[in-house]
């Protein structure tokens, strides 16, 4: 199944949803790779100063690990394509334009922002007008 490319689709129907897990973003050593697994990480990425991995605070608190910020996970229930155009900028740009910081993560299927928990309903609320406004204008 090829994900939607269409900007006007994407967002009309993106249905936001807004996980319950609370989520740190921590840096790993890379000689501390062989403790990914315990971390269950829901996302990574290898950088040169070593691996950023997305860990439930959960299991960032039973490793004692340092924790900056506590994020939210708001996950666009659109397939979204990995070619599309756009998505990440309309996001990016709502939610900026009410002071929300989005972390956005591209996966296969879908679109996950990541916002501080103390904007997640607020940023919520956002893209779900955000939705509602580009659902309007197309019908």
């Amino acid at each position: 199944m090829t994900g939607e490319t269409d900007l006007h689709k994407l967002i009309a129907t993106m249905e936001p949803e807004l996980h319950t897990i609370d989520y740190v973003f921590s840096h790993i050593k890379t000689d501390d790779l062989s403790s990914l697994k315990d971390l269950k990480p829901i996302g990574t990425f290898m950088e040169s100063e070593g691996m950023t991995a997305i860990v439930p605070l959960t299991i960032a608190q039973e490793h004692q690990m340092l924790i900056e910020s506590v994020f939210s996970c708001i996950t666009l229930n659109v397939h979204s394509s990995l070619d599309a155009v756009g998505l990440t900028a309309a996001i990016a740009t709502a939610l900026g334009e009410q002071g929300i910081s989005a972390n956005v993560v591209a996966a296969y299927y879908h679109d996950h922002v990541f916002v501080n928990k103390n904007d997640a309903e607020k940023a919520l609320n956002t893209l779900r007008l955000l939705s509602k406004n580009s659902a309007d204008m197309t019908n």
